[in-house]
């Protein structure tokens, strides 16, 4: 799928379709951001300037937000961004895709970037693409929490809610491309260093 399409099928749908959990109540949906963000206080370190991009509703966002983090939590879809004020209207929000970040950023880097959710639905292709815009807007030596997943069966997702999965070689050597160092967790994400790209 390209990237324009699973953005639109995101923008549409129900929300209950969104998360799994959102069927169980509204309460467990947030509950599991306030989980994954104490998750991803453990790589990042306190009061970071963080972007959260394909920030959705706010899932993750809004916690990160209280756990003393200067979040910008950036997404394509102005309605989830909408969505995201109505909780936490202090938020600073940016509409944009991966290729508009560096006009809402300028020159500004961030000391980390995490995209949850987001990159196991789109094509090898865009998937690099997205990658490489989420590193140029992090900080030398920042970090990277991407769904980025490893398989020993790798394949492309086919629709809007499908995974796409990477060989280890395939994640090594974009990793090397694109200026990535794994760092060592016990994260479900794969955690990255911002490195410079070797000449």
């Amino acid at each position: 799928m390209t990237a324009q399409a699973v953005i639109q099928a995101w923008d549409q749908a129900d929300p209950s379709a969104i998360h799994p959990l959102r069927r169980v109540s509204e309460e467990a949906y947030w509950e599991s951001g306030k989980a994954q963000a104490d998750m991803l206080a453990a790589v990042i370190p306190d009061g970071a300037k963080v972007m959260d991009f394909g920030c959705g509703d706010g899932r993750v966002a809004i916690p990160m937000a209280g756990l003393g983090y200067e979040v910008t939590a950036v997404d394509s879809s102005q309605r989830m961004l909408d969505r995201l004020t109505e909780h936490a209207p202090e938020l600073t929000t940016v509409q944009a895709d991966a290729d508009g970040i560096a006009g809402h950023l300028g020159r500004r880097r961030m000391d980390a970037v995490y995209c949850l959710a987001v990159l196991i639905h789109h094509s090898y292709a865009d998937c690099l693409h997205i990658i490489g815009k989420l590193r140029a807007a992090t900080k030398l030596g920042g970090i990277l929490v991407l769904d980025w997943p490893l398989s020993d069966q790798p394949g492309e997702a086919d629709s809007w809610i499908g995974v796409t999965t990477w060989s280890a070689q395939q994640q090594d050597d974009a990793c090397q491309r694109i200026g990535l160092d794994p760092v060592d967790s016990e994260l479900p994400w794969g955690v990255y260093r911002a490195v410079k790209v070797d000449a």
